[in-house]
């Protein structure tokens, strides 16, 4: 392995030795928590031009499967880990996690405290980085003269059209940078998908007459979202059922005249705690989330709040008193993560046979 760094806009230096593809990468350093799931988590589209620091200690040990890809594709800028393990326990296992970055162009650091990189992203909140050969003077003046695109849905979302066929429900799903994870439960649940760019209009979901419509999760901001999509989201909640999840719950919300905040650090991980209020029952769920529905905004004449993360207090899941629309801000498909919320998609289905009848 070489000798390779990991900078931060604020001069910050961390040596380490390089994985994964050599190039040198810049993008937003954020954590994630979760102990298991690496694989998910680095082909995860949320995780566009981000970098992504790993706090679980030994990354790579259950190899590549193929079982286990949230997009084909992976867009992350790298990973930073403390041990990576050059030797699998997984039987399944067909490929390494260094190989695997290599063939995605994907750089890796490892070596690094991450006990201290990730106590010091809390206190600074999401930051820019780069991971490089040489920590000079010139690799800060680039990383500082970096300016990273907020274009991140249409960089990862599907040019055209394209099913993922089955026999029973028609689903549409809008894709903002969609997890495979999603595709697999609608599957199981026989619905027969049709996904979507993240720009389809009112007029060209309707035309495929859905039985209901799933607005995908995705990296970015949704400010970052032009006003025709909310403008779609308020023509096709008042049509047919709609289920949104992570950016599409906060842009469900801002249709619906809520307010969407920045939040201080980003929450990336497998087993936040999270209450459903109408039960009370306490859930368990992967998120990764770096903006939160400010709940005074919230019309309690148009919306109903539906979950709240234990934590922090922030809104996780909404429904809409007049129409059969809802979202949560959480990832329900666990994938990765536990498998309380997985409900969500039955209750959905219940939903779209409902109507149909």
């Amino acid at each position: 392995m070489t000798e390779r760094y990991l900078i931060l806009e604020d001069g910050s230096a961390f040596k380490g030795e390089g994985f994964g593809s050599g190039a040198t990468t810049t993008g937003q350093v954020v954590f994630n928590t979760s102990m298991t799931g690496y694989q998910q988590i680095v082909t995860n589209q949320i995780y566009h031009n981000q970098i992504i620091v790993f706090s679980q200690p030994t990354i790579g040990s259950t190899g590549i499967t193929h079982d286990s890809y949230e997009s084909i594709l992976p867009t992350a800028k790298g990973m930073v880990v403390r041990d990576l393990a050059s030797i699998s326990k997984n039987r399944h296992r067909r490929l390494s996690l260094d190989e695997f970055l290599k063939q995605n162009n994907i750089p890796g650091i490892s070596g690094i405290d991450t006990r201290y990189l990730i106590r010091k992203l809390r206190q600074t909140g999401t930051i820019k980085g780069s991971i490089v050969d040489v920590a000079d003077d010139h690799a800060f003046d680039q990383l500082n003269a970096t300016v990273l695109t907020n274009q991140q849905v249409a960089q990862v979302s599907t040019p055209k059209p394209y099913p993922n066929p089955n026999t029973g429900r028609n689903v549409v799903v809008v894709d903002f940078g969609l997890k495979n994870g999603i595709l697999r439960q609608l599957s199981k649940r026989n619905c027969n998908v049709t996904v979507l760019p993240w720009s389809a209009t009112a007029e060209e979901i309707s035309n495929l007459d859905p039985d209901g419509v799933i607005l995908s999760t995705g990296p970015g901001s949704p400010f970052d979202m032009p006003n025709s999509v909310l403008e779609m989201i308020q023509d096709i909640q008042s049509k047919m059922p709609l289920f949104a999840i992570g950016l599409g719950h906060e842009l469900f919300a801002l249709a619906n005249n809520a307010e969407v905040t920045e939040m201080a650090s980003e929450h990336h991980g497998a087993n936040h705690p999270i209450r459903r209020i109408i039960t009370n029952q306490v859930i368990f769920a992967a998120e990764g989330q770096g903006y939160a529905i400010d709940p005074k905004s919230v019309d309690r004449d148009q919306l109903i709040i539906t979950h709240i993360d234990l934590i922090n207090g922030t809104v996780q899941g909404l429904r809409h008193r007049d129409y059969p629309a809802f979202s949560v801000q959480f990832f329900p498909d666990a994938a990765p993560g536990p498998d309380d919320a997985i409900d969500i998609f039955d209750e959905f289905v219940e939903i779209l046979d409902g109507n149909r009848e």
